[in-house]
């Protein structure tokens, strides 16, 4: 029997690695915006990307899913034109997808 609450040590070092990275990445994304002058083209750019990544990722999914994917889109949408929420259009969106790959 495997104990439960071993841990490998090649898999402790990968998951500290990844998170030095992260950090790096946060902290040094942080100082280059402080030292680099923002044009009003890349201030932009920054501002659509949070929506760009959202679409990157959900993209494929709606893509290849069914029903369920496209009836909880339609609503995220409904939600989002309506209150211009996006937590809101997006707890939706979760919530709909689960009860409608339940229904369907």
């Amino acid at each position: 029997m495997v104990d439960v609450l071993s841990l490998d040590p090649l898999v402790v070092g990968v998951i500290l690695a990844m998170t030095v990275v992260t950090v790096v990445a946060k902290v040094g994304g942080t100082w280059l915006v402080r030292h680099v002058e923002v044009s009003e083209r890349l201030q932009a750019g920054l501002d659509v990307l949070p929506g760009a990544i959202v679409i990157a990722v959900l993209g494929p999914e709606l893509a290849a899913g069914g029903p369920a994917e496209w009836g909880a889109a339609a609503l995220v949408l409904a939600v989002m034109w309506r209150t211009e929420s996006i937590i809101l259009a997006l707890v939706t969106g979760v919530i709909a997808v689960v009860s409608l790959r339940t229904l369907l």
